[in-house]
């Protein structure tokens, strides 16, 4: 990471578990006073290392149980197709791959019929040749990237 030491390391650790954590508790944590930690916290934010802080929801609680990855294909490079990927909401990320698909997109609706319609969508986006989609039965885990290393 740009110029992020072992502190920073530790305090990202710490906010990736619970970034609702005080800058007391983190700084008693990694043996700092708050405003220290308050100060390395907004400049990792400034330099775009902490770059948004987010709740972790439980999408089954909202209606969106149904999670499928798409494999997309193509006819033209789609790497300028951003927008487009973006502009269905169902679609959570959207990755351009090397490989046999041009695009990896993430899905969330909340059934299988509406999975169909999202790729319906996805057929819209031109240069869209098709797609091959996964749905995801159980998820064992999720992980976030580890700041202190493998």
């Amino acid at each position: 990471m740009r110029n992020v030491d072992d502190i920073d390391r530790q305090l990202l650790e710490l906010l990736q578990q619970d970034a609702t954590r005080s800058y007391t508790a983190l700084g008693t944590a990694v043996g700092l006073s708050a405003g220290a930690v308050h100060e390395r916290v907004r400049k990792m934010r400034e330099r775009g290392v902490i770059r948004r802080t987010s709740v972790d929801v439980e999408p089954a609680a909202l209606g969106q149980g149904v999670l499928a990855f798409a494999l997309i294909d193509s006819s033209v490079w789609m790497g300028d197709r951003a927008a487009e990927f973006a502009a269905i909401p169902e679609v959570q990320e959207a990755h351009v791959v090397a490989g046999s698909a041009s695009v990896l997109v993430k899905v969330r609706t909340s059934t299988t019929a509406r999975l169909q319609d999202v790729l319906r969508r996805l057929y819209d986006i031109q240069g869209v040749s098709g797609t091959k989609a996964t749905v995801v039965l159980e998820t064992f885990f999720e992980r976030p990237i580890s700041p202190l290393g493998q």
